[in-house]
């Protein structure tokens, strides 16, 4: 008898792709929330406990309904992949400190029970849900924010002990330059003053306003490690910047002013709602910006990154079927 033993293999086919990478979900989510924790952190520490409450609901909302739909559906609970994390953490990073907690957590419901779980759960819905339950605060609750005490995180507030006032509000530097520019600058507001304001310490509107330089940090090492594709923030603020330029506005200004860093580098970037082509991207970046440019500067309101980005999120699929890559193999003719 032969000393030999031998071993049974049994082959295993599976579909394409074939092409495995140790960057999981649970590790990509990881790290956009590690990238965006700078942030985050100067954010909490400069605006204090208003804006640890607004964080603390926006994740509540966001990571309990997921558990809740999960456990009502008798579906394997999937918080542990970290895309309900980030959807609260950014939804909280759009809104400013003194957001009412049931509108924070009421966000982070709509987040994630209607953009993300109606739609079949991560990896299947067309709408960034952060921006979703940013949208449906702004459309539903609008008013609350203008009667809301201090909506925004004033320097001012300093002048109010002073002066003993109850509390100190006004516009954002934004609004303050889309007043300036109907008037034809007559209000003289000087535009490269905000510079150092909007990269190190800008105590006004949202969480995610704080500290532009803290954002890009962030951008730059999700793009470092692969994990956000370069085409999509550089061509978003490129194109912003381009038409603010040609529009005789400060492109610098607009690039750091409102949220379209936040958007730029951790939103847009979303791989569920952006095209999955190179040149797609290209595509979606430059809409993205030109969006947000003619919004700034014609429409109604100071900010339109969150419809700007959904827009294009909806454009998404259409673009990906304009930009098809050839097939393997194919050949255009005969001859």
């Amino acid at each position: 008898m032969s000393d030999e033993v031998e071993e049974t293999r049994t082959l295993r086919v599976d579909s394409s792709p074939h092409i495995a990478t140790p960057l999981s979900c649970p590790r990509i989510m990881g790290w956009v929330v590690a990238a965006l924790l700078p942030a985050a952190l100067w954010a909490l520490w400069n605006m204090g406990t208003p804006a640890i409450i607004t964080v603390a609901f926006a994740l509540l909302g966001a990571v309990g309904t997921e558990w809740v739909w999960n456990a009502a559906a008798k579906r394997p609970q999937t918080i542990g992949d970290g895309t309900a994390i980030v959807t609260g953490l950014l939804l909280a990073m759009t809104l400013p400190p003194r957001t009412p907690w049931w509108i924070a957590l009421a966000g982070g419901i709509f987040a994630i029970a209607v953009a993300k779980m109606l739609f079949g759960g991560v990896g299947h819905n067309l709408f960034n849900p952060a921006l979703a339950g940013r949208a449906f605060i702004a459309v539903s609750w609008s008013g609350v924010y203008a009667l809301t005490t201090n909506r925004g995180w004033f320097a001012t507030l300093e002048m109010a002990e002073v002066e003993g006032y109850d509390a100190v509000s006004g516009a954002t530097r934004l609004a303050l330059a889309a007043a300036d520019r109907a008037a034809e600058g007559a209000y003289g507001f000087d535009q490269a003053a905000q510079y150092m304001d909007y990269l190190f310490l800008n105590l006004e509107g949202s969480l995610g306003e704080v500290s532009g330089a803290l954002l890009i940090l962030g951008g730059l090492v999700l793009i470092a490690r692969g994990i956000v594709d370069w085409r999509i923030p550089l061509g978003y603020l490129g194109t912003m910047a381009v038409v603010m330029l040609v529009a005789g506005e400060d492109p610098v200004f607009h690039v750091l002013a409102g949220g379209v860093l936040l958007g730029a580098f951790f939103m847009a970037t979303d791989y569920v709602t952006s095209p999955m082509t190179k040149w797609g991207r290209v595509v979606f970046a430059i809409g993205c910006g030109l969006f947000n440019a003619v919004g700034r500067l014609y429409g109604p309101a100071p900010e339109y990154t969150t419809f700007a980005i959904h827009f294009m999120n909806g454009l998404a699929p259409l673009i990906d079927k304009a930009f098809v890559p050839r097939t393997f193999g194919w050949v255009k003719g005969d001859g």
